[in-house]
């Protein structure tokens, strides 16, 4: 088998793979990142010191670290996870904690006179949040969050280090036996920077799509 041959075919799984970790990561992360950001805001005494101190504690551990804790950790006390859960919990969690912040930011910029209109009219506060403070506050949150869904392809490369046969992985074991850095790491770079852009572009028709005329005079600086 040549050089080519064997890289592309190993390539080919490690991005089948990378999908994967990222069709599970990306629509979790952001369900966690808006629970938590509406604890942090909504969740009373004690639902909003756990939600800060899970945002406090995971935006101050590494990925990597994250990872570690995840499959060797998690070991040491019985619980053992395959190399893909324990990628795809720790990179969950970590991205999580940040989205919320933008979440919990975002409800804020809201002006409060529609909480205060809604209550006027008996609205339960469950109500509320979900029909009209949410959908206006993830609107203003959906840079943010589309920003580190970008963060969350690249930070997906790191789940090698727990033995996932993804996309970097694959360029790793190609490379180790071919000694060719140049095309192995470009054309790898290159399938990145491709997800990347996708991406982007999908955001921003998203972002488009959910424009409202007027709606960013609104916000809060």
């Amino acid at each position: 088998m040549s050089f080519w041959e064997e890289f592309l075919s190993k390539l080919s799984f490690g991005t089948l793979i990378t999908l994967q970790l990222l069709t599970v990561t990306i629509p979790l992360s952001v369900i966690l990142g808006i629970l938590i950001g509406i604890l942090r805001v909504y969740g009373g005494r004690i639902g909003k010191t756990l939600a800060n101190l899970y945002v406090y504690i995971f935006r101050g551990f590494p990925l990597l670290v994250t990872l570690m804790i995840m499959f060797f950790g998690l070991a040491d006390i019985g619980i053992r996870l395959t190399p893909y859960w324990a990628a795809a919990l720790a990179i969950i969690i970590c991205s999580s904690a940040y989205q919320s912040e933008y979440v919990k930011m975002s409800i804020l910029s809201i002006d409060e006179g529609q909480s205060l209109a809604a209550k006027s009219l008996g609205m339960k506060r469950s109500t509320e949040i979900f029909y009209i403070i949410l959908p206006q506050a993830l609107r203003v949150a959906l840079p943010g969050i589309g920003n580190e869904i970008i963060y969350m392809i690249l930070y997906s490369s790191l789940a090698y280090i727990v033995g996932v046969n993804e996309i970097f992985s694959a360029a790793i074991s190609v490379n180790s036996i071919w000694f060719k850095p140049t095309e192995v790491f470009l054309v790898t770079a290159l399938i990145y920077l491709a997800m990347t852009t996708m991406a982007s572009y999908g955001l921003k028709k998203l972002e488009h799509r959910l424009w409202i005329p007027g709606f960013e005079t609104r916000r809060k600086s």
